[in-house]
């Protein structure tokens, strides 16, 4: 689903630059997925933000084997610093990351994609629906920012959601140095936990 709305929004970019940001970007999947056969590849460059040295790793054998040339960074993708030099951006995804932090990270992180947007971008988001189910909340949090949704998908029988947002407001100054959101684990203590396996409903959107 995330690179079903990635695609879509890529065909819809005007024609000129494109650049993508990835937070917690794993092995980048998403984002490799999609470009390896997209039109618009040539016009894309791509900061993809992964603290797991062995999965930053596998970004790159993947990307190389598509034909990509991509920025993977080994960082730190709660930092603001982390974009520094690849914002404003068209694309930011912030996937497998909502699910892992408190209410108020995920708050301040919206706010915070102000400053890493371009006018007009698209955020894609992912959280998982499992109570007490956040969902609603993110997407009016989205609103209150400026941010127009596009889409918010999910499937009958699953706990996913994959929020698409396009910034309608005024973007913020880039500032280095600001801290987004603290991780608090596989994601069972951001949640109630409903799986017999602790942090299960999260892992299939943290496998990019």
């Amino acid at each position: 689903m995330v690179q079903l709305r990635l695609r879509q929004t890529l065909n819809v970019v005007p024609q000129g630059p494109i650049r993508i940001v990835s937070m917690c970007a794993g092995q980048c999947r998403d984002v490799i997925g999609v470009l390896a056969d997209h039109h618009r590849k040539g016009d894309v460059t791509a900061r993809l933000v992964e603290l797991d040295a062995d999965l930053e790793r596998d970004a790159r054998a993947m990307a190389e084997d598509a034909g990509l040339e991509l920025d993977i960074v080994e960082g730190d993708a709660s930092s603001t610093s982390a974009y520094a030099g690849a914002v404003p951006a068209n694309v930011v995804l912030a996937c497998g990351v909502f699910g892992n932090v408190n209410d108020d990270d995920i708050r301040g992180t919206i706010l915070e994609l102000l400053s890493l947007s371009a006018p007009g971008a698209t955020v894609i988001w992912t959280r998982h629906r499992q109570a007490p189910d956040l969902t609603p909340t993110i997407r009016a949090w989205f609103a209150e920012a400026g941010f127009e949704e596009v889409a918010f998908d999910t499937e009958e029988g699953t706990s996913f959601g994959v929020g698409t947002h396009r910034l309608v407001g005024a973007p913020h100054p880039f500032q280095a140095n600001r801290r987004m959101f603290t991780f608090i684990g596989d994601g069972s203590a951001a949640r109630i936990e409903t799986s017999a396996e602790p942090g299960a409903a999260d892992r299939g959107l943290e496998s990019k």
